[in-house]
C-alpha cells in the first residue's frame, strides 16, 4: 500500500482523533469564567491559567515529534494520548486550588499536545505535495472541537458547576481511546531511521540563522496574537457586553467554525501560491478585524469582527505550520514538534499578557491582539519562505552523518 494512500485513507480517523483529544483543553476556553468566579481569579490570573496550560503542553511537543521519528508502532504512541488526556482532565477538575488547577491542567494538555506532531508527521510524510492541505484538514477536527466545545460548555455549565463539565468533557477521548485501538494497527511505520544527534545538527543549524529566527518569531507572534484573542473573548463578552454563558459559546463556536470551513482552502491556496503572501495578507487583515473589536462596536458588528479575527488567525495555521517543515526539511515529526512547541510555548505568552493588560481594561486585550498580528507580518516579510508544493527540498544541508 503506498504512502500516499495509507495516509488518504486514515485522514477521515485522524480528524476525529484530532477532534477527540482537543475537546476537553478547548472546553477550557469556556471553562474560564466559571473557573474564575468560583476561584475569584483576577483577569491577570486567568490569563497566568491559560498560559500555564499552554506551556505545559508545549513541553511535550518536541519530545513527541523525536519520539515519533525513532519508534516503529506510532499508531500505540496515538493511542496513549487519547488515555492520557481523559484521565489528565478528569484528574484536574478535583484541583482544590489555583496552582493545583494549573499544574493538573499542565499535565493532562501534554497528552492532548503529544497527539500532534506524531499525526501530523505521518500525514506530511504521506502527502508531501499537499502539505498544507493535508494539515488544514487535520485540522478541522481540532478547530470543531474548538467549536463544538465550547458550544456545548456554554450550555452545560447552566446545569453543572465546572469541575462536572470538564469531567463530562474529557468522555471524547475515552471514546476515540477505546476505537483507536483497532486504528493503531493501520498507522505506518516512520520511514525515517532513529534520529541521530547529526540531524538534530542539521535543525538547529537551520533554524540558529537569521532566517530561522525569523521564521520563529513569525510564527511565535502570530500565535500570541491568536491565544490573546481567545484568552480574554469569554470574559469580555460576558463582563463588558453581558452575555450568558451559552450566547457566550455560540459566539465562540462561530469565531472557530468560520476559521475551521476555511483552513483547507487556504491551505490549499497556499500550496499554490506560496506561504508567505498567505501569511502576511492573514495578519494584517486579522489585524484590522481585531481592531475593530477593541473599538467597541454594537453587539451585530462586535460578533462579526470577533468572527472575522478568528476566522483570519485558524485559516492561516496550516500555511505556518506547513512553512516551517518546509525551512527546515526531513524530519517532519520533529520539525512539526519544534513548531508546535514554538506556538504553544512562547505563544502562550500573548494570553498572559492579554490578562495583563485586561485587568485594566478588556478592550486593551484585543489591541494587544491586533498589534501582534501586525508585529507577526513584520516579522514574515524579510523571511524566505518554501514555495508550496513546488518547493518540497529542504533548506539546509545535512551536516556530516546524517541519514
Amino acid at each position: 500500500m503506498s504512502k500516499r494512500h495509507t495516509s488518504g485513507s486514515l485522514l477521515a480517523w485522524f480528524s476525529l482523533g484530532h477532534l477527540s483529544n482537543d475537546w476537553a483543553p478547548a472546553a477550557v476556553w469556556l471553562l474560564t469564567p466559571a473557573i474564575a468566579a468560583s476561584l475569584a481569579l483576577s483577569p491577570a490570573e486567568l490569563g497566568l491559567l491559560i498560559t500555564i496550560h499552554s506551556v505545559g503542553a508545549a513541553l511535550a511537543f518536541l519530545p513527541a515529534g523525536v519520539l515519533a521519528d525513532r519508534v516503529t508502532n506510532r499508531g500505540r504512541l496515538l493511542l496513549a494520548t487519547f488515555w492520557w488526556v481523559a484521565i489528565g482532565y478528569f484528574a484536574a477538575s478535583f484541583a482544590p486550588g489555583f496552582w493545583t488547577l494549573a499544574l493538573l491542567l499542565a499535565v493532562a494538555g501534554m497528552g492532548d499536545a503529544a497527539w500532534h506532531p506524531i499525526a501530523t508527521g505521518v500525514l506530511v510524510e504521506g502527502m508531501p505535495g499537499r502539505r498544507a492541505r493535508a494539515l488544514g484538514l487535520h485540522a478541522v477536527g481540532g478547530t470543531l472541537a474548538e467549536v463544538l466545545a465550547p458550544l456545548s460548555v456554554g450550555f452545560l455549565i447552566g446545569v453543572f458547576d465546572w469541575r462536572t463539565t470538564l469531567q463530562l468533557s474529557a468522555i471524547p477521548a475515552v471514546l476515540m481511546g477505546l476505537a483507536f485501538f483497532r486504528i493503531a494497527a493501520r498507522v505506518p511505520a516512520s520511514p525515517h531511521a532513529a534520529i541521530s544527534r547529526a540531524d538534530f545538527r542539521t535543525l538547529w543549524n537551520a533554524w540558529r540563522r537569521p532566517a530561522g529566527l525569523g521564521m520563529i518569531g513569525t510564527i511565535s507572534v502570530y500565535n500570541m496574537a491568536f491565544l490573546a484573542l481567545l484568552s480574554m473573548t469569554p470574559l469580555f463578552l460576558q463582563r463588558v457586553h453581558g452575555f450568558s454563558p451559552a450566547e457566550t459559546g455560540l459566539v465562540f463556536s462561530s469565531m472557530l467554525l468560520v476559521g475551521a470551513a476555511v483552513q483547507p482552502f487556504v491551505g490549499h491556496l497556499s500550496d499554490l501560491t506560496g506561504r508567505k503572501r498567505v501569511v502576511i495578507v492573514g495578519n494584517l487583515a486579522a489585524a484590522g478585524a481585531a481592531l475593530a473589536v477593541a473599538l467597541g462596536p454594537g453587539p451585530v458588528s462586535l460578533i462579526a469582527a470577533l468572527i472575522a479575527t478568528a476566522a483570519l488567525l485558524v485559516g492561516i495555521r496550516s500555511a505556518v505550520l506547513a512553512a516551517a517543515v518546509e525551512f527546515a526539511g526531513g524530519r517532519e515529526a520533529t520539525t512539526l514538534g519544534l513548531a508546535f512547541a514554538v506556538l504553544d510555548g512562547v505563544g502562550a505568552l500573548g494570553a498572559l499578557l492579554a490578562g495583563a493588560v485586561g485587568s485594566f481594561d478588556l478592550h486593551y486585550a484585543f489591541l494587544l491582539a491586533a498589534g501582534l498580528a501586525v508585529l507577526a507580518a513584520a516579522l514574515a516579510l524579510p523571511v524566505a519562505f518554501a514555495s508550496g508544493a513546488r518547493e518540497a527540498a529542504p533548506v539546509v544541508e545535512p551536516v556530516g552523518g546524517a541519514e
